[in-house]
């Protein structure tokens, strides 16, 4: 009988080896497969092998902004600042796509964030309920606002990626700019210098503050590039360029309207708020100056696809 089960054994012995064997080649698939989807979702929020991806969403907000130049605003000049909220609100979907698709917010700055929600809520608080600093065309009546709505939704949740679902990326030792000073300037500054296009004194101040804190909040972002090597991945660069377009489209319509903002002078025959507003458009610029030409020169090299590298000396 011994003799009889024997083959029956070592025929279960080897089954079971076989078995053991496919499980093994199984799981070294199942890695492989992983690792290399990975790979390519990291590729592809870096701008390494995604090249088309920028393009898609880049094309997207451009069908979005000539519709509703055409059929909203019916081609008024005034639609330049919707078309500037439409391409800051491009650059934080930018950031999104980045974060969502690798599961990570490294190389983003959290102060950065906080600075653009709180200039959001600012500005919000007037171009809701109050007419003076929105554009005179239709687009002025809804999608002004809810695209500058739908940006705060987008920093408020990269904001909770940051600091809940992907804390552990967050680079927090290099995010150290301090930023209460800053807050509190901006406000002071738009106590100081704020227009009159509303009327009312806490509304055209909370408007000013929100223009000035979009300014300086790039400073936070800057010195984390520059604390961490100066290394900007694809997306971050996109989000950058995008908020420098998206000033100089503003900046471009207020010098337009510059005789249209009043104010309370402070100084007989000074319309201090214009110089207020078009220096902090032309601060943004400048502050961006150095990035734009890496920006730049990386596009012509390497295209929608890159990784910049900026020398820490020329950082801000």
């Amino acid at each position: 009988d011994l003799c009889n089960l024997t083959p029956h054994i070592i025929s279960h012995h080897h089954f079971t080896k076989l078995v053991q064997s496919r499980l093994v080649s199984y799981q070294q698939v199942h890695s492989d497969i992983m690792f290399g989807a990975s790979q390519a979702v990291q590729k592809l929020a870096d701008g390494k092998q995604g090249s088309g991806t920028v393009p898609v969403v880049y094309g997207l907000f451009l069908c979005s902004a000539l519709a509703v130049y055409h059929f909203v605003a019916n081609g008024e000049f005034s639609a330049i600042m919707t078309m500037a909220v439409m391409i800051q609100c491009l650059a934080f979907v930018l950031l999104a796509v980045k974060s969502a698709a690798v599961g990570s917010v490294s190389g983003i700055s959290a102060k950065c964030l906080a600075l653009e929600a709180l200039a959001f809520a600012c500005r919000l608080s007037s171009t809701t309920w109050l007419n003076g600093y929105l554009p005179v065309d239709a687009s002025g009546d809804f999608v002004y606002q809810a695209v500058e709505a739908i940006a705060l939704l987008i920093v408020l949740w990269l904001l909770y990626c940051s600091f809940a679902t992907h804390e552990h990326t967050y680079q927090k030792d290099a995010d150290t700019l301090p930023v209460f000073p800053l807050v509190l300037g901006c406000f002071l500054l738009a106590a100081l210098l704020h227009a009159d296009m509303n009327n009312r004194d806490l509304f055209d101040t909370l408007w000013m503050t929100g223009l000035f804190l979009s300014v300086v909040s790039v400073l936070p972002q800057l010195w984390l590039i520059n604390q961490t090597g100066g290394v900007v991945q694809a997306c971050t660069g996109h989000y950058i360029a995008m908020l420098a377009v998206s000033r100089a489209l503003s900046g471009v319509f207020m010098w337009h309207a510059r005789h249209d903002i009043t104010c309370r002078p402070l100084v007989e025959g000074v319309n201090h708020a214009v110089w207020a507003i078009l220096s902090a458009h032309v601060m943004h610029l400048v502050l961006l100056g150095d990035f734009g030409f890496y920006y730049i020169k990386a596009l012509m090299q390497h295209g929608l696809s890159f990784k910049m590298e900026i020398p820490c000396a020329d950082m801000v």
